[in-house]
């Protein structure tokens, strides 16, 4: 029987089918996630290893698991992961994209009404007696309703928030790798634009592509600067894809209006500056965190297993590998 080891406590319901299938070792109750060393001496035992997002699989770990042919990151994101290392060795690697989508566009959407029409700082000052003014001009936000989205990287969350904002009257620029078709244009609304075009133009832009080495601090001094004082930077990707220390100036200086982070650059060490700072909403990377998607995503991250092992089905590979 194949031996699969599951690096986090997660809820059972998603791992009921590869429990039944296979020999699942998840860390014991009351215990969130086994460490680093725990799994290392665990692994040369083991035939897949479904691991967390923020769990390094990397070199010192691949050599030492010797049975290792699969690795199932619970997570859409995979630079946790030695890619070019695991392929190497025969690993496969995959990821959960389909689970992550809709609720990803939904923290984006949130962040960005949050930031727009002031509600996060709002509800704190009303909660405190006389720190809130009442009036025709006071409190005053910025409507979504005819504003320009830009999206940079427009794959399956970036076309989800574009749902989203077209359903709110917003007009959609994008900007990605490789150009949409036409036909994909036409059915979301969205314009194809270099990336400085988008900074630009747009009211709002929102981060959807991936960390990697072209991608690091994407967003930097020049950008923010670039862009129209009353905009809103979003970001619901991965953290190094902004400077933060420019976007604290940014916001600090009032080069754009505000920004809406679900991730940050430094992981979960989040800049004390942001706090001081009523422009900026701050969320801990909870875009995936409702108690469905949770779930969804450990069923998918179990079935890349199954699928893999037993090649009746699709399975989300990360890697390609020589067969």
């Amino acid at each position: 029987m194949k031996k699969v080891l599951i690096t986090y406590n997660m809820f059972r319901q998603g791992y009921e089918e590869l429990i039944a299938k296979y020999d699942v070792t998840l860390p014991p109750e009351g215990v969130e996630s086994f460490t680093y060393d725990q799994v290392y001496e665990m692994i040369p035992e083991y035939d897949a290893l479904l691991s967390m997002f923020n769990f390094p699989v990397n070199k010192k770990l691949m050599d030492h698991a010797g049975k290792l042919k699969i690795v199932s990151n619970y997570a859409v994101g995979y630079d946790n992961i030695d890619i070019p290392y695991a392929t190497q060795k025969g690993i496969q690697v995959t990821n959960t994209p389909d689970p992550v989508t809709e609720p990803t566009a939904d923290q984006a959407m949130g962040l960005l009404l949050a930031v727009s029409r002031r509600i996060s700082e709002i509800d704190r000052r009303v909660r405190i007696p006389g720190a809130v003014k009442w009036g025709l001009l006071e409190n005053l936000g910025h409507s979504l309703f005819g504003k320009t989205i830009g999206i940079i990287g427009m794959g399956r969350i970036g076309k989800a928030l574009a749902r989203r904002a077209l359903a709110s009257g917003m007009k959609v620029v994008y900007h990605n790798r490789h150009r949409l078709p036409e036909e994909e244009e036409a059915k979301y609304g969205a314009r194809f634009l270099s990336l400085q075009e988008l900074i630009r133009t747009a009211d709002v832009v929102s981060l959807n592509a991936p960390h990697t080495d072209e991608t690091f601090h994407l967003i930097g001094e020049p950008e923010l600067r670039a862009m129209k004082p009353s905009a809103i930077l979003i970001n619901t990707a991965r953290g190094p894809l902004v400077d933060e220390k420019a976007l604290i100036r940014a916001l600090q200086q009032k080069w754009i209006w505000g920004a809406g982070l679900d991730v940050f650059e430094f992981g979960d060490v989040i800049s004390p500056e942001f706090f001081a700072m009523d422009n900026v909403v701050v969320n801990p990377h909870t875009g995936t965190q409702t108690y469905e998607v949770r779930n969804e995503m450990a069923a998918f991250a179990a079935r890349n297993i199954i699928n893999f092992f037993e090649g009746s089905g699709p399975v989300a590979c990360v890697n390609r590998l020589e067969r």
